[in-house]
C-alpha cells in the first residue's frame, strides 16, 4: 500500500473490534484474566493497551521500523531512549543546532549522571569521523531537518560512518514525519518523534513515538517503557491515530503553504535572512530536494533585520490569525520566539553559537488559506520598518 493508504487503513482489523470502523478507545487499566498464569495480550494498561498498540503498530508501519513505542510525552520518549542504551562512560554525540529541551536534557541531566555528552556540526560529515577516531561513541543522535534553524545533515552517510565505528544511530524525525522521510530505510537504527506535533495535527496531544529497526533494540525500549511508565494514554493515542489518518493531506498543504510563504518572506524588508530548505538559498537545498523528494515541511524560520526581542515582540503582538505557541505541527499557524520558548534553557552564549538570536522568529505554517496566513504576517512585520 501508498502511505495515504498505510495511514488509514494498517495495523487494525475492524473484525476484531466488533467490526468498528475506527479503533476503539480501550479505556481501561485492567483486563480480566481466568485463571493464573494465563498468557492474554493485555493484562494491565501500563504493559499493553489496544488502542495503544493500533497506534504503535501504525507508526512502525509508516516509518518500516519492527515496534514502536508510544509515551506520555515527547521529552519522556527522548529519555527512554538515552536511558536503555546509553551508561556511565558512554559516549553521545548530538548534532550542535539540536532541540533545546534535547540539550537540557542531555546537558542538566545525562552529563551529571556520567554520559559524555559531545555536540557537533554533523552537516559537515567529516567532523564525525574526527569524533569517531578520537573515542569510542555509543550513540549518535541526529535532529534533521533541524530546530529552528532547519539544518540538514546526509542521514545516509552519517550512519554508515556511525555504524562502521559500532554505533547505534537514532534520529528525531518530527519535522520531516514518515510522510516526508523515513530515516530506517537510510541506515538509522531508532527514530523519535514527537507525535505533539505533526503526527497528532490538531494541537491536542502530548505524545512521543520511538520506532526501532529490529527485534533486539525493541525488546530492552519495551523493558524500559514498562519499567518507568511513561506510557502515552488510549484517550491520546485514539487522537493520535485520527490525525495520522490526514498525515498526508496535511503535509501537503504544509509544505505548499509553507514554501510560498518562505519565497515571499525572502523579499519583505523587514527580513534579514530566511531558513527553508526548500529555497535555493538555503545551504542544504541540493540535500533537502535528495533526502525529502516528497516536500520540505511546514517550518519557517527568519532573522528580523531589527534583531531583537522587541521587534519580535511587535510581530507577535500585530498578528490575528498567527498566534505565538510553545509547539507546532497543528493545522493552524503559530510562532514561536525560540531565544525565549523553545531554547529557553540553553545559556545566552550557547544560542548565539546556535544561530538563536533574540530576533528570531519560527513560524509553523498551517493549513489556511495561503492569502490570509501572508496578510497577517506581512501586515505584522511592518510594524517593525
Amino acid at each position: 500500500m501508498e502511505f495515504s493508504t498505510k495511514a488509514i487503513h494498517s495495523s487494525y482489523d475492524c473484525d476484531e473490534h466488533n467490526r468498528a470502523l475506527m479503533p476503539p478507545i480501550y479505556q481501561n487499566s485492567m483486563f480480566a484474566m481466568h485463571g493464573i498464569g494465563e498468557q492474554t495480550p493485555y493484562r494491565y494498561s501500563r504493559l499493553s493497551n489496544p488502542t495503544r498498540q493500533v497506534l504503535e503498530d501504525t507508526v512502525a508501519d509508516l516509518e518500516q521500523g519492527v515496534a514502536a513505542f508510544a509515551f506520555s510525552s515527547g521529552m519522556a520518549g527522548i529519555d527512554a531512549v538515552w536511558r536503555t542504551f546509553l551508561k556511565p562512560g558512554d559516549t553521545v554525540v548530538a548534532v550542535s543546532d539540536i532541540y533545546g529541551g534535547a540539550y537540557d536534557l542531555l546537558v542538566d541531566v545525562y552529563a551529571k549522571w556520567g554520559i559524555n555528552v559531545v555536540f557537533a556540526d554533523l552537516s559537515n560529515p567529516a567532523n564525525l569521523d574526527d569524533i569517531l577516531a578520537k573515542q569510542t561513541v555509543k550513540l549518535v543522535w541526529l535532529e534533521t531537518p533541524s530546530n529552528p534553524l532547519l539544518r540538514l545533515v546526509d542521514i545516509k552517510t552519517l550512519a554508515e560512518k556511525a555504524k562502521a565505528a559500532g554505533a547505534l544511530v537514532g534520529i528525531d524525525n518530527t519535522f520531516a514525519t514518515p510522510y516526508l522521510q523515513q530515516p530506517l530505510t537510510l541506515g538509522c537504527d531508532i527514530v523519535f518523534h514527537s507525535a505533539t506535533k505533526y503526527l497528532c495535527g490538531h494541537s491536542d496531544v502530548l505524545m512521543g513515538v520511538v520506532v526501532v529497526k529490529t527485534p533486539e533494540l525493541a525488546k530492552p525500549l519495551h523493558n524500559m517503557m514498562v519499567n518507568t511508565g511513561a506510557i502515552a494514554g488510549p484517550m491520546d493515542c485514539w487522537l493520535v491515530l485520527r490525525g495520522i489518518k490526514t498525515l498526508a493531506l496535511r503535509m501537503q498543504a504544509h509544505c505548499r503553504n509553507a514554501l510560498e510563504i518562505a519565497k515571499r518572506l525572502e523579499s519583505h524588508p523587514a527580513i534579514e535572512r530566511v531558513f527553508y530548505p526548500g529555497l535555493p538559498s538555503h545551504e542544504h537545498h541540493e540535500l533537502a530536494k535528495a533526502q525529502m523528494p516528497k516536500g520540505i515541511g511546514g517550518v519557517v524560520t527568519v532573522y528580523l533585520k531589527n534583531d531583537s526581542k522587541a521587534a519580535a515582540d511587535s510581530v507577535i503582538q500585530n498578528m490575528n490569525i498567527v498566534k505565538m505557541a510553545a509547539s507546532l505541527g497543528g493545522v493552524e499557524s503559530l510562532v514561536n520566539h525560540c531565544y525565549s520558548q523553545s531554547h529557553s534553557g540553553v545559556p545566552h552564549d550557547v544560542k548565539m553559537q546556535m544561530g538563536i538570536k533574540e530576533g528570531l522568529l519560527r513560524f509553523s505554517i498551517g493549513v489556511e488559506d495561503v492569502e490570509d496566513i501572508w496578510q497577517d504576517i506581512s501586515t505584522a512585520l511592518n510594524s517593525t520598518l
